[in-house]
């Protein structure tokens, strides 16, 4: 992947100088260590790449090239891989990409602004759609049809396409007790997980971060019936059969209640699996799958979410993106996001962003009240810092953590260390991969691109530069849009 602009042509006494096309390379699928080499470089020279800012998935580094053709390669941790999504051949170095530069480029105004400087550093360059160089706005018309196209999709493919062709899947027995399952889920690196009923001979529920929520806003309530130490003997089963008192009628609202387990099978269709995600409010729908009429001897054949299903429609429109002219759309323009209410606005949907210094118990409660999976973490000027997310709950199993905190003393900032490795205090901008942002001028493939990537649930809309945070879209929000 690459970027080119024509680096001074001509000399100032008139003659015709050297060329060079500055052009940027960029590897958008991850590593530790990424090198370039090519026929610029005569094969010999392996340029360093850089991680993006606020991208540390994606790769990038720029050259000044002559014009003519370049072949070119990546070495990513230790191996020779080249880019399948752009041109590439067979040559004496093994499949090598190419790409041709021509001496008289193409040029068109460009206006400088804050944003449009800062703008590199936060997208993802890694795009399956064609992207335009002018976007017209879309007709109400117009977005219906491509709203229609894509539930058209996922009314006629089954589950069958969610799964892969090997994996895993951690399965928890219901009479586990719960502090047990909490170091499972934290030790595996998941934070859900399947519960079986040996009695029963079937799948009964799923073990999720939100139950670890309850159980650790229980163990901090005072007056509880659950202390620490029953945590020892208290099974998953008698968790689940109290937890209807925690969850009941909680701050009087009216919420949909799953009558039993929630799941699929494998002929259901994508867009009922979408639909019974949204209905219920859960992270994933077990896909099951029994070859005996009556039910007996079910088979647990993937964790079907939102994530799996919009890879699929990114796989499915991959190469046929003018169908789907509303991928072009910037997000702001769609009603997608929930935005930062403005001074004096009224009638805005509740944002909830947090202090590092804010209290974990505050994190929860939250979590719980908002009914979302993550809150971002700003400083005083709402620059994004970093994120507590649901699956955070799990890292406090880490040398029993949980046992050593209390909710309204121990902060945020805090909580998050006790769950990490790293030494920079916020894990956003210290080299790892938790915060996931965009900008609201992003088109709508690069959004649901990057909301396509297994564990991504939120993307935060920050302003560039600054990264002050300006909005949330979720996976529900977009398939609200697409299927609501």
């Amino acid at each position: 992947m690459f970027d080119s602009t024509s680096d001074a042509p001509n000399n100032s006494n008139g003659a015709t100088g050297q060329l060079l096309i500055l052009t940027r390379f960029v590897w958008p699928y991850g590593g530790r260590r990424v090198f370039l080499t090519g026929t610029f470089t005569r094969w010999v020279d392996h340029i360093a790449m850089s991680p993006m800012e606020g991208c540390p998935s994606v790769f990038q580094v720029t050259r000044s090239l002559a014009p003519g053709h370049h072949q070119y390669k990546f070495f990513v941790d230790g191996e020779w891989r080249h880019d399948e999504q752009k041109p590439f051949v067979s040559g004496n170095y093994g499949v090598v990409n190419i790409i041709f530069l021509g001496r008289e480029l193409e040029s068109s105004p460009t206006i400088c602004s804050r944003e449009t400087t800062n703008r590199s550093y936060m997208e993802v360059d890694s795009d399956p759609f064609v992207q335009l160089n002018a976007v017209p706005k879309l007709s109400e018309h117009d977005i219906e049809i491509s709203r229609h196209r894509i539930s058209a999709f996922l009314s006629t493919h089954t589950a069958y396409e969610l799964l892969p062709e090997s994996g895993k899947v951690i399965v928890l027995d219901v009479n586990l007790p719960v502090k047990q399952a909490f170091h499972i889920l934290y030790e595996q690196g998941i934070s859900m997980a399947p519960l079986w009923d040996v009695f029963k001979g079937r799948f009964v529920g799923v073990l999720s971060a939100s139950d670890f929520i309850l159980i650790l806003q229980e163990l901090g309530h005072h007056g509880s019936n659950l202390t620490e130490e029953e945590l020892e003997t208290h099974t998953i089963s008698a968790w689940k059969d109290g937890k209807v008192y925690l969850t009941g009628q909680c701050d009087g609202i009216s919420r949909p209640s799953p009558r039993g387990f929630v799941h699929a099978g494998p002929y259901d269709s994508l867009r009922d699996i979408a639909l019974k995600i949204l209905q219920y409010n859960v992270a994933t729908v077990p896909i099951i799958h029994s070859s005996s009429p009556d039910g007996s001897c079910p088979q647990l054949l993937h964790l079907a979410t939102l994530s799996g299903i919009l890879k699929c429609i990114c796989r499915y429109f991959r190469h046929s993106s003018s169908s789907l002219p509303i991928l072009q759309q910037p997000i702001s323009s769609l009603p997608l996001c929930t935005w930062v209410p403005k001074i004096g606005e009224s009638g805005a949907r509740p944002f909830a962003m947090l202090r590092p210094n804010a209290s974990l118990g505050a994190a929860l409660s939250l979590l719980v009240q908002a009914e979302v999976s993550s809150i971002p973490i700003v400083d005083d000027n709402d620059s994004l810092l970093d994120i507590y997310s649901r699956s955070d709950i799990t890292a406090l199993a880490k040398d029993r953590a949980y046992a050593q905190i209390r909710l309204d003393e121990t902060s945020i900032n805090q909580a998050l260390q006790l769950g990490q490795d790293a030494s920079s205090p916020y894990g956003c901008f210290g080299g790892g991969q938790r915060c996931h942002m965009c900008l609201r001028s992003d088109p709508l493939h690069k959004v649901i691109e990057r909301l396509a990537n297994p564990g991504v649930r939120r993307l935060v809309v920050v302003e560039a530069g600054s990264k002050r945070v300006e909005g949330i879209v979720s996976l529900s929000d977009v398939f609200r849009f697409l299927v609501g």
